[in-house]
């Protein structure tokens, strides 16, 4: 699942090609909005929360897309070659000089721009966003107090932004066990803090680097890397399944960097 900044990255990129530009063409090739024609209407804004984005557009429209595990928005110059397969491609939205694509997007709804609440008003603050509080994320975090910490850095109504990739890193970086309850972790503001950092660090960038080194292979700690050792003490990191709370999340962890007294529900 893309992580917050990667969803950021792509609504200031289609910010900055369309915002402002008339939509010459639209073709929605999903069968709810087969008819749909938004032709005329130019682009007001276009704008991520958390790992939702929000195409707002003249006339109280608002199209509201989800990345989901797959999803992507592609910027291409007309007669440029897609990059996707076109069967893949669930949107297109052409101004003379942009087509915007997005392939593999699993949640795509119209709606009018006053009740954009509906589909992201349950969400925590976004790290990314104008509306940041770190004291009501670090509130929310604290009041999961049996949820794993592991699992409680995804729930976007804590904070919204956090995927799979800087939970494992995040929980690595501040030495915890990814089953520690959330109860016992010491510092819930340091956490906030450090996700802020990670991801402010890395918007504009399409990885996300947490060690520093920007190189193939030396962008993570923990991430990706079942059974390599691990950077700072050799110990090969390991690879589980934490879902308790929804679909299967693999969570990668040091057993000796990330140790814990009393392992409750994890391997």
């Amino acid at each position: 699942m893309p992580e917050g900044d990667t969803v950021w990255l792509a609504g200031h990129n289609l910010r900055q090609a369309l915002a402002g530009d008339e939509l010459v063409r639209t073709d929605f090739r999903v069968p709810r909005y087969a008819t749909t024609d938004l032709s005329g209407r130019r682009t007001l804004d276009v704008v991520a929360r958390g790992k939702h984005l929000l195409w707002r557009f003249e006339r109280d429209l608002t199209l509201h897309t989800h990345f989901m595990m797959d999803g992507s928005w592609h910027l291409y110059r007309h007669g440029q070659r897609w990059r996707s397969p076109g069967f893949e491609a669930r949107v297109v939205l052409e101004t003379e000089k942009w087509q915007a694509v997005g392939f593999r997007i699993p949640v795509l709804d119209l709606m009018p721009t006053e009740r954009e609440d509906d589909v992201v008003g349950h969400l925590g603050p976004d790290l990314l966003g104008d509306d940041w509080d770190p004291e009501e994320a670090t509130a929310r975090l604290e009041a999961r107090t049996e949820m794993a910490i592991g699992e409680a850095l995804l729930d976007q109504t804590v904070m919204a932004g956090v995927g799979n990739v800087y939970r494992c890193e995040l929980c690595f970086l501040r030495g915890l066990d990814p089953w520690t309850p959330v109860s016992e972790v010491a510092d819930h503001r340091g956490v906030v803090d450090l996700a802020k950092r990670l991801l402010e660090v890395n918007r504009y960038s399409a990885r996300h680097v947490t060690t520093g080194v920007d190189l193939p292979g030396r962008t993570h700690w923990v991430y990706g890397r079942k059974d390599e050792p691990c950077r700072r003490c050799g110990t090969p990191i390991r690879k589980a399944d934490q879902s308790s709370y929804g679909s299967e999340r693999i969570v990668y962890w040091c057993p000796s960097c990330q140790a814990s007294q009393e392992r409750k529900g994890g391997p």
